[in-house]
């Protein structure tokens, strides 16, 4: 059944922010896959999984980078973003591809319609009370055996952020998570554990972490 999630009350305010972000974010390759093997087998696991289950659906996709590349390994995807300065550069980047604009939370996503949704670095500016309903909306929308693939940064606490990727001025919160707080999120969602990818301190100084979760079959 579709569920309706109240959206966050800075929801506008992110989205302005990734709008003025976006033109830099692609010029300095932000969130390119290319130095980071440890995530891209990650992603070649996932895509592994998912193929042939159903289409998959890159929640916060930005620029496209992850969408493409699950493209690449066979996978049938498409992307969606709250900005749509993000979805333009990613429509540029990949032609080829669906990318549309919309937030996490105003996705209305049908039951067991999915193969796979990723939240690839795209959920830490949720508040903490959304998550959950936003990640039991992942979970419900899965056809069984699909899977829930989750990146974010880890610790304690909130960093509230005012300018960002050489000095564009934003105003969003980076909600960190630990790890055995976001997995307890997705079990309580009704999925399996798979995979847990911890990875050490990104430039921004937190330590990284790629949750991959599946619905019983």
């Amino acid at each position: 059944m579709r569920r309706s999630i109240a959206p966050p009350a800075d929801l506008d305010v992110v989205r302005a922010s990734y709008d003025r972000v976006a033109d830099r974010y692609v010029a300095m390759g932000a969130g390119r896959l290319d130095p980071h093997p440890w995530l891209r087998a990650a992603l070649a696991a996932f895509a592994e999984t998912v193929r042939g289950r159903g289409p998959v659906l890159d929640v916060g996709c930005g620029p496209g980078y992850v969408t493409a590349h699950l493209a690449d390994l066979g996978v049938d995807v498409a992307g969606v973003d709250l900005s749509p300065q993000m979805v333009a550069q990613a429509r540029r980047l990949h032609p080829e591809l669906r990318f549309d604009v919309a937030s996490a939370t105003e996705l209305a996503l049908e039951d067991a319609s999915l193969g796979g949704v990723l939240g690839w670095w795209s959920l830490f500016n949720l508040p903490r009370p959304v998550v959950p309903a936003v990640l039991q909306s992942f979970a419900d929308a899965l056809v069984p055996g699909g899977q829930v693939l989750v990146g974010t940064h880890v610790g304690e606490g909130d960093l509230v952020r005012t300018e960002t990727y050489g000095g564009v001025p934003v105003a969003w919160t980076t909600h960190l998570w630990l790890p055995e707080q976001l997995a307890a999120v997705l079990t309580e969602a009704g999925l399996e554990p798979v995979s847990e990818l911890r990875l050490p301190a990104d430039v921004f100084g937190h330590p990284q972490v790629v949750l991959t979760a599946r619905r019983p079959d």
